[in-house]
């Protein structure tokens, strides 16, 4: 029994050496700064826009948008894409409240925050 305990004492440590355990608290910061890095680079693009820009390229500037919608109104074709700009909730989950909507008329940038989406 004693060997056995020797034996124990001797090979634990070797297998556990490899395991880590890392719980996040105050000091895990990452997360919280990769959103906030992406609200201020959508903010400061938000705040360059022009009129007539075509969607195409809003999205190699900006990205993928977090919501897109598509609308048909007649002959036009009416997309919505929104870009996460400023939180509400700190629950970790992007909702269009947190958006800034950039409303396309046939392709082309026409408006852009709530009231350009409600005239819609």
């Amino acid at each position: 029994m004693k060997k056995l305990l020797t034996a124990a004492a001797l090979i634990l440590p070797l297998t556990l050496s490899g395991c880590v355990i890392s719980v996040g608290g105050e000091g895990d910061y990452s997360h919280h700064s990769d959103w906030q890095d992406i609200e201020r680079d959508n903010r400061k693009h938000v705040a360059s826009l022009e009129t007539n820009t075509t969607v195409s390229a809003i999205k190699s500037r900006m990205g993928t948008p977090d919501f897109s919608e598509l609308h048909q109104r007649g002959d036009d074709e009416i997309r919505v894409l929104f870009y996460r700009t400023h939180l509400r909730d700190g629950d970790g989950i992007t909702t269009k409240d947190e958006c800034t909507p950039l409303v396309f008329k046939n392709g082309k940038l026409v408006g852009w925050g709530d009231t350009a989406y409600d005239q819609i």
